[in-house]
């Protein structure tokens, strides 16, 4: 048997893959079976967040189409129709078991602004103590980008994890439609084993992991294990298992040696430095030379301008930025103390030129480490 942490709030992930049939809408007879067992595992856990995909699959079959449509703007359209059918069916589902659920529809500019970001968690946990279920999803019908699969929240899984860390969850458990991590494709290899528990997510696992290939979802085990990483830095466990048998949540609550569990949480991020790694829109990039790369990473340095060699983009102070390499890889995220403008005229300049060059100065730091997130995997 494993020994879970207390569960206090769980999220629960459920993708399109298990939820919809490939051509054929909602699993209903799936929906009522998962419902029932959420509502049997929150007389032990009373606070359960879902984060449910399904809206387009709820939607094509709606609007006459034999099969998901491939148009972006047609997809919209299904995801506006089916969103409505979708908490229709929960809501009816939960009505047996005399459970409130709640819709909440998020973009990822909801979690880049920081006081909507706020706002949504004061409304979460506000819903969460009158007993309710919130019911999450990426508002699909106005967001083009995830529809293309381009990063944005890039897919249900990321924005599970990022539910995880806006509410302070202790458990993220995603349903997949296989049994967890294995070290090699079960699909392909009859021989591969599955990973019970992971203590340190790395290269090697992400090197595991595969694509989609369900057809109906847009998540594979690389998103799942992203997600993973990013619940683990907010202080959130994690359990991926098998979600098309609902049975399967219960047994791995309950310590079961079921699914993969992420068990280790080294040093989790503080609320605001997870909101900056992972949930802040990004407004530019900023440049370094090897020198200010060895004092943010392995010196733990705040950034100055002498170690700077380009800037991008337009942004305002207080903004989000990205921070590369000499070769192009992102290093780090932090919030700035100057605009894109003042910061083109002082970098690769010594801070006591700041004065001069700019006839004000605000700090020493470009960004200061308290507002910077490392997130490069080091090896150290």
């Amino acid at each position: 048997m494993r020994k879970l942490p207390h569960i206090n709030t769980l999220v629960v992930k459920v993708g399109s893959n298990i939820l919809t049939q490939k051509d054929k809408g909602v699993n209903l007879e799936f929906l009522s079976s998962f419902v029932e067992k959420i509502c049997a595992i929150k007389k032990n856990i009373s606070n359960i967040v879902i984060v449910s995909s399904g809206a387009v699959g709820a939607g094509f079959k709606i609007l006459g189409y034999d099969s998901r449509p491939q148009n972006i703007i047609d997809r919209q359209a299904c995801a506006a129709v089916g969103q409505a059918r979708l908490i229709w069916y929960y809501d009816k589902e939960f009505e047996k078991y005399s459970v409130i659920p709640a819709q909440i529809l998020i973009t990822k500019d909801d979690f880049a602004n920081r006081r909507r970001y706020l706002n949504a968690r004061y409304t979460i946990r506000r819903l969460l103590e009158m007993g309710v279920v919130p019911i999450i999803n990426e508002n699909d019908s106005v967001v083009i980008e995830e529809l293309k699969y381009i990063e944005n929240f890039s897919d249900n899984d990321n924005l599970s994890a990022l539910v995880g860390g806006l509410i302070g969850a202790d458990m993220l458990l995603i349903l997949s439609d296989v049994d967890g991590l294995y070290d090699s494709d079960p699909s392909q290899n009859s021989n591969a084993r599955r990973i019970g528990e992971v203590k340190y997510i790395n290269e090697e696992l992400f090197n595991m992991a595969g694509c989609s290939v369900s057809g109906v979802g847009t998540g594979g085990m690389k998103s799942k294990l992203e997600a993973a990483s990013k619940a683990l830095d907010a202080g959130c466990y994690v359990g991926i298992i098998n979600g098309r048998n609902p049975e399967t949540m219960e047994a791995f609550l309950n310590g079961e040696d079921v699914g993969t569990f992420f068990s280790h949480i080294e040093d989790p991020f503080n609320r605001k430095k997870h909101w900056i790694a992972y949930a802040a829109g990004v407004m530019g990039a900023i440049h370094l030379d090897s020198g200010a790369v060895n004092a943010l990473i392995h010196k733990k340095k705040s950034l100055l301008p002498s170690g700077i060699t380009d800037i991008e983009g337009n942004f305002e102070i207080g903004d989000v930025v990205a921070v590369y390499d000499p070769d192009g890889k992102e290093i780090a995220r932090g919030k700035v103390r100057y605009t894109s403008e003042d910061a083109e005229k002082i970098k690769g300049k010594k801070t006591s030129d700041i004065f001069d060059i700019l006839g004000y100065k605000f700090t020493d730091e470009i960004i200061h480490r308290d507002d910077l997130v490392i997130t490069a995997v080091t090896g150290d």
